[in-house]
């Protein structure tokens, strides 16, 4: 009986270590902005393909960039323009959207409208007060994303906040400004502060904050699209040449594809076809 009972077990766990080789993991990381909407499309992808499993991690664009160079991950993920210092021959980029960054303040903010140039100064930190740019007369209150962010880069990049000190290119954007890891703490932060002023992607907009015209533009799909929106950027996929499966190539394909592109535009964010 003991002898029978043995054997059905190890046949059991055989089933399922048969099943669990059999399943294609695909490994996908990097930017938090990007992964609002990778997890979205890993989600219907693995729903539609049983024997695929998709994970999806927010680490950073940085980390993204590194991930799919170094191999760790099958796919990095970035949400601004390659450095020209992390281009290399064998890197893949993709673009699977483009995507605005919406500058937000809290709901209980009376402005409407802000130009790149006040913007700038506010981060730079030469405007402190917001009566300065039209608004109350209340102490202005600063947050940006942290350094390994591709929403940073780009939003500096778009803004004009950087500078060179003994030669070397650094952020301009004011010390005392407080980092927020993520777009989720952003919105929290300036969502609880009516003083705050952040920038996230325009995908992550919801009631609980206030986006602002940027040059009299909404921040919208649409404008984005048009070109009418200037604070924008991509979303690129990472891939050394040779290294993905064919699984995780036929994944992405299919996010490039008109039905990966269906749910991008769903989800807030510009398709590219």
């Amino acid at each position: 009986m003991k002898s029978k009972v043995f054997t059905a077990l190890c046949m059991a766990g055989a089933l399922v270590a048969n099943t669990a080789s059999a399943q294609e993991t695909i490994t996908v990381s990097g930017s938090t902005s990007v992964t609002e909407v990778m997890e979205v499309l890993a989600e219907t992808y693995q729903n539609q393909h049983t024997g695929t499993f998709i994970e999806v991690q927010g680490t950073g664009s940085s980390a993204g960039v590194k991930a799919a160079k170094n191999g760790t991950s099958m796919f990095g993920m970035a949400s601004r323009d390659l450095k020209e210092s992390e281009k290399e021959p064998a890197l893949k980029e993709t673009v699977i959207a483009r995507d605005g960054i919406a500058v937000v303040v809290n709901n209980a903010n009376t402005l409407e409208d802000l130009t790149i140039e006040q913007i700038a100064k506010i981060y730079r930190g030469e405007v402190k007060n917001w009566s300065e740019v039209g608004g109350e007369n209340k102490p202005v209150v600063v947050v940006t994303r942290d350094t390994a962010s591709g929403t940073r880069g780009a939003f500096e990049d778009i803004m004009g906040l950087k500078r060179k000190i003994n030669g070397t290119t650094v952020s301009a954007i004011s010390q005392r400004a407080q980092v927020g890891n993520g777009n989720g703490v952003v919105k929290t932060i300036v969502a609880n502060n009516p003083f705050a002023i952040g920038y996230i992607s325009l995908g992550s907009i919801d009631e609980s904050l206030k986006p602002l015209k940027v040059n009299g533009v909404e921040p919208s799909s649409e404008a984005v699209a048009a070109g009418d929106y200037k604070v924008a950027r991509p979303f690129l996929v990472l891939s050394k040449e040779g290294k993905p499966s064919s699984a995780a190539n036929e994944f992405l394909d299919w996010v490039v594809s008109t039905d990966g592109q269906k749910i991008v535009s769903k989800q807030g964010y510009v398709p590219v076809k």
